[in-house]
């Protein structure tokens, strides 16, 4: 089922160019019954081989900004930095509301856009 599911979350990755992270921890949580922290924790492991596999496909296409990828690497290495050690100081419920607001706000932002 594992590898169902991480077809799944790759292919809304790859199509979307976004939200594979979304949907793993979605599935990691509700689907392979990981608590919150270990579901976000492993969502981003489980991206990060989708990730490229996507850059390859878009870089070779043509479809990459470069210049624009190495200055906003930088600030979002930082902010991974920071999320990842408010991942792990703040509670489950503090985790899933700011969550789940993403999510909303995202979402959202897609529909009215």
């Amino acid at each position: 089922m594992s590898l169902l599911y991480g077809a799944l979350i790759g292919a809304i990755n790859g199509f979307f160019a976004s939200g594979g992270g979304i949907a793993a921890v979605l599935i990691l949580e509700k689907f392979m019954r990981l608590e919150a922290k270990k579901a976000h924790a492993t969502a981003i492991a489980i991206i990060l081989p989708l990730s490229l596999a996507s850059l390859i496909v878009y870089g070779v296409k043509g479809y990459i900004d470069w210049p624009l990828i190495i200055k906003a690497s930088v600030g979002g290495t930082v902010g991974a930095v920071v999320g990842a050690r408010l991942l792990n100081k703040l509670p489950k419920k503090y985790i899933k509301i700011g969550f789940g607001a993403v999510m909303i706000f995202a979402g959202a932002r897609m529909l009215f856009n």
